[in-house]
């Protein structure tokens, strides 16, 4: 029978289902009376901060000027979906991103503030290949949050995410700091950090335009 009030152990319980492919998207709504929006904040939320996500005690968290820019910028020139934005920048939830968009475009200054239930962005880290390591295998292997992984090893959301995926797409050679080229991870400031993440999005984005394009092609010179 469906319920309005669902404990933190039931979402985490549903969450859990819903990426191990046990339980549908659609079947968790039904099971217990809610909108798509709110599994979606459910998912949003644990992928963002593991299983602390659905604790009741939450933190204020210090959001840059800076920060909250590049987020709304990020979104208003179609980098992503809110969702996207929010993982990238380690917002739990969709509701600061809501209000920094509104502000913004109200012509209001965005000002560095707290916010409830978010990640806190540190300042990027000095780290060495083997820590690098550590900390993708940290997330990957064992199932840890970016966010869990940045308070345990003192460095930022983005270092632990770009790490993961790098680790994830190419191996423990792709965390090699390649100098000479370019500033390295660690060398980046937060804001140039997120900037080249989403690069690599647009950049994943415009392979999988292509990709359809071409299937597209394929698909009318074989109806001729």
């Amino acid at each position: 029978m469906p319920r309005s009030n669902v404990t933190a152990k039931q979402k985490l319980d549903a969450v859990k289902k819903i990426l191990s492919g046990e339980e549908s998207r659609r079947h968790i709504r039904q099971i217990y009376g809610v909108a798509h929006s709110s599994v979606e904040e459910w998912i949003l939320k644990y992928q963002i901060k593991g299983e602390k996500a659905f604790s009741d005690k939450f933190q204020k968290v210090e959001y840059s000027k800076e920060v909250k820019e590049a987020a709304v910028k990020a979104y208003l020139n179609g980098d992503g979906s809110q969702n996207e934005i929010c993982r990238i920048y380690g917002l739990n939830s969709r509701s600061p991103l809501e209000q920094w968009i509104k502000e913004y475009n109200s012509n209001k200054e965005l000002k560095s503030s707290k916010s409830i239930g978010g990640t806190i962005m540190t300042k990027n880290k000095k780290t060495s290949f083997e820590e690098r390591v550590e900390i993708a295998q940290y997330c990957i292997k064992f199932g840890h949050s970016y966010s869990e992984a940045a308070e345990k090893y003192n460095i930022s959301y983005t270092q632990a995410r770009s790490y993961a995926l790098k680790y994830k797409e190419s191996g423990k050679d792709a965390l090699k700091d390649k100098r000479g080229k370019r500033k390295s991870e660690d060398q980046l400031t937060e804001v140039e950090h997120l900037r080249r993440e989403i690069k690599r999005l647009e950049n994943e984005k415009r392979q999988a335009e292509m990709e359809i394009a071409l299937l597209k092609k394929i698909q009318e010179i074989e109806r001729r």
